[in-house]
């Protein structure tokens, strides 16, 4: 039911902005960037919520607790990401947007360096030498 609130909230914000946007454009912008901001903040607890589960999962399985917490942080830099790109976007900063989705993109990069890595060892591994 809570998703009732959040669409709520959306579209009340979006029909301030369309009334403010023309007058007062900065307070416009605030106004979206705060619903952003609370909108993030109620999720946030459902996001942290699927990590555990993916964590109890992973544990489970017997799968490296290094590979979930690399996995769960790769997850964790998109969202971020993301979710900063589209409020910069909406600023009408669309460059910024790029090279912020840019960094994301490398930092996930740089994340999953170690796991491909392993994934190529195992493979070599299974191989007859």
């Amino acid at each position: 039911m809570e998703i009732f609130h959040i669409v709520s909230l959306g579209i009340v914000a979006s029909l301030l902005y369309i009334l403010l946007k023309d007058q007062q454009s900065s307070m416009a912008f605030l106004l979206i960037l705060i619903t952003g901001i609370v909108i993030f903040l109620a999720v946030i607890q459902y996001i942290a919520e699927i990590f555990s589960l993916i964590n109890t999962l992973g544990q489970k399985a017997n799968i490296n607790g290094i590979y979930i917490e690399t996995i769960l942080k790769i997850i964790g830099i998109a969202y971020i990401a993301d979710f900063g790109a589209h409020l910069t976007r909406d600023a009408g900063l669309g460059a910024i947007a790029a090279k912020i989705e840019l960094a994301g993109k490398v930092f996930i990069l740089v994340l999953a360096v170690p796991i491909l890595t392993a994934v190529i060892e195992t493979i070599l591994g299974f191989l007859p030498v």
